[in-house]
């Protein structure tokens, strides 16, 4: 049944004994037997995946539908969970909720051949002729599935399992005897993707085009990793590849319109989502990202209306409310407050659409000024992203610690002649929700400087000297750096401005607004000595608590509890005090509040650090024209209010868990 057994012995032997009456289709008997382990071992994912079997293949569908929630809610992403909810739908005739189901499923777990099967299946019996290019498209991942190597099935299954490093070894020794199997390749370049390695992702997906130019899915996971590295004319060259491919295929069609979209080009975007939504009309996908398009643009009453045109077609499409969530001037209806907690509370809906929902519903009760109640939901929508995310405050904190115990004083006075000697970059570091968009919009608006975006490279190379010890289990980054030669630390200076050179126009300046870049203050002062770097500072209530509330895309996973927004926090502050000590005014500190206080006066002292003249365009910086992709896109557009400061004093009741986490961090910040 493709379960995995637990690791005690009790439970395994009971799980054994249950699995033996399943097979005798003895299924009450089963069950009771499994809700008396279920007591001692309620989190077991084993245990709640039979019982549903168990009680599907006795009909008792509601029953099925809550144990299969409770699971979901322990585990997100158990592919088999989806694909069990599938089977219960269908059983009950709920058709729509059978194909989302499974159809979730294999996003989460491409390997689960019973939900292509089961989606061909309905898909076939409807005789629908607008789904017809879904069909075919299912048919040709199931045929493909089918001839996949039985090890290559079992490394997709570990990588959706999270064990990517029994995925790695288990691929790399297929490949050792396979080595230009395009599937092989895609799965390592996967694998190198979710552990933060996207060169070595990039060339392997490059060599399997290169072996297989017909190979779409390896083109289309080639695209992804140019994206992920903003390296969007490639990757928008590649698009074009698939489109001249299947000029009328609208997943080919989508793909080209976001890359155009990456890359600027928001008219062709526009104009190709309209393509596919004449082929597929209302798709809410297509709506969503069209919506995504125009709110990038500024255009915030065409984009309400591509967002609520996709949750018209598709009621439990959690992205679209919180697109509208996240138009930070936008506020929801009655009824639309009423639709989403409905769907909050539909079992078949997939969990991130409950994630996206959850923090939606939290926006609405804030614009309410019912502050518990948006409390809760930011809370349960937090705590959904927590049961998903690996992340441990303490790894983070002993990572801090190498970075103080690398960077003595002694390794940076013997470092001092290093890197390359170019001072375009100025670096706005800090956490996300500090500030640091307005910062940067205030700098872009500069004559002499230009805006980017969140640059990836020093974490790419940061990620890329600390490759090492994600197998091994040795400490390489930063302690590696101490074996690296003045030459070779020019070199990683030289290769990030040329490599950054193409999202620069023609000022002398650019701004890279990586906000995690603090964590390599010292990297960049090794390759890049003249950079500029800026932190962005906010209070620790007023930022973390802001962080909270935000759902960000990827990334920031300390932002999903409390507790370990505020450890992070006050391992920030430790750490740029420690940079403070080292590289003494290295860093411009700027603190929001102040920014909104007196804008003349930091935007005249940051200009001053930066070594720039005062351009009175800094000042109206919400005139500039450019497109934002931050959330705080909205706010760049205006100018400065003060409403936004102490906005999560109205949620101090439910913050003492920050407080505390915070510690004397606090007392630095005065609490008005």
């Amino acid at each position: 049944m493709g379960y995995v057994v637990s690791e005690t012995s009790e439970i395994e032997s009971g799980l054994n004994k249950a699995k033996q009456l399943m097979q005798a289709s003895k299924f009450a008997e089963a069950e009771n037997q499994l809700q008396i382990m279920l007591v001692d071992a309620s989190k077991n994912s084993d245990l709640l995946y039979m019982i549903a079997v168990c009680q599907r293949y006795q009909q008792k569908h509601s029953e099925a539908l809550k144990t299969l929630q409770s699971l979901r809610m322990l585990f997100p992403d158990h592919g088999r969970a989806y694909q069990e909810i599938g089977h219960v739908y269908r059983a009950m005739n709920q058709i729509d909720a059978a194909l989302n189901s499974y159809s979730q499923a294999t996003l989460i777990n491409p390997a689960l051949e019973a939900s292509f099967q089961s989606q061909i299946d309905i898909l076939r019996a409807t005789n629908r002729p607008d789904l017809g290019i879904r069909l075919a498209d299912l048919e040709k991942q199931l045929k493909e599935l089918k001839a996949t190597p039985p090890i290559l099935i079992a490394v997709t299954d570990l990588i959706s399992q999270g064990k990517l490093v029994k995925a790695e070894q288990l691929c790399k020794a297929f490949m050792q005897k396979n080595p230009q199997h395009i599937e092989g390749m895609r799965l390592l370049a996967d694998i190198g993707v979710r552990l933060g390695v996207l060169e070595e992702a990039e060339f392997l997906l490059e060599s399997a085009i290169e072996f297989s130019p017909q190979s779409t899915k390896a083109r289309m996971d080639y695209i992804q990793v140019l994206r992920k590295q903003q390296k969007y004319q490639k990757a928008l060259a590649h698009a074009k590849i698939l489109i001249q491919q299947e000029p009328k295929n609208p997943q080919f069609q989508s793909v080209f319109a976001v890359e155009s979209m990456q890359s600027g080009d928001y008219d062709t975007a526009l104009a190709t989502f309209d393509s596919i939504l004449a082929i597929l009309p209302e798709e809410p996908v297509t709506l969503t990202s069209r919506g995504n398009a125009l709110k990038t643009q500024g255009k915030k009453e065409e984009a309400i209306d591509s967002y609520r045109r996709a949750i018209t077609k598709y009621p439990a499409h959690g992205e679209a409310y919180y697109s509208l969530a996240n138009l930070k001037l936008f506020s929801f209806t009655d009824k639309e407050i009423e639709a989403m907690e409905s769907q909050e509370n539909n079992p078949g809906i997939s969990y991130m659409a409950r994630v996206y929902l959850d923090f939606a519903l939290g926006k609405a009760y804030e614009d309410r000024s019912d502050f518990n109640q948006a409390f809760s939901y930011y809370e349960r929508g937090n705590s959904f992203k927590r049961s998903q995310s690996r992340y441990k405050s303490e790894d983070i904190t002993t990572e801090f610690h190498a970075q103080t115990d690398v960077f003595d004083e002694t390794f940076v006075v013997a470092n001092a002649g290093s890197g390359n000697k170019a001072a375009d970059p100025i670096f706005i570091v800090g956490l996300p929700r500090s500030g640091s968009t307005l910062l940067e919009q205030i700098l872009a608006s500069h004559s002499q400087v230009d805006g980017t975006m969140e640059l990836p490279n020093i974490l790419s190379l940061a990620q890329k000297l600390r490759r090492g010890e994600i197998l091994s289990g040795t400490s390489h980054y930063p302690s590696v750096l101490k074996t690296i030669d003045a030459d070779t630390f020019f070199k990683f200076g030289e290769a990030y401005i040329s490599d950054t050179q193409v999202h620069r126009g023609k000022a002398p300046f650019f701004i890279d607004k990586m906000p995690n870049n603090f964590r390599h203050i010292g990297l960049i002062n090794l390759i890049l000595p003249n950079a500029k770097i800026i932190d962005a500072r906010r209070h620790p209530m007023g930022c973390c608590f802001s962080a909270f509330k935000q759902l960000f895309h990827e990334g920031q996973e300390f932002t999903y509890g409390l507790e370990e927004v505020g450890t992070y926090y006050k391992d920030y502050v430790e750490l740029m005090d420690h940079w403070d000590k080292v590289l003494p005014g290295k860093v411009l500190r700027v603190q929001y509040e102040d920014v909104v206080a007196d804008l003349d006066t930091q935007v005249r002292r940051i200009l001053d650090y930066c070594g720039l003249d005062f351009e009175e365009s800094c000042i109206s910086f919400y005139e500039t024209d450019r497109s934002v992709r931050t959330p705080s896109s909205e706010q760049v557009r205006q100018p400065i209010y003060q409403s936004g400061v102490d906005q999560w004093e109205n949620f101090e009741a439910n913050l003492e868990p920050l407080k505390k986490a915070l510690g004397p961090v606090l007392k630095r910040y005065p609490i008005q």
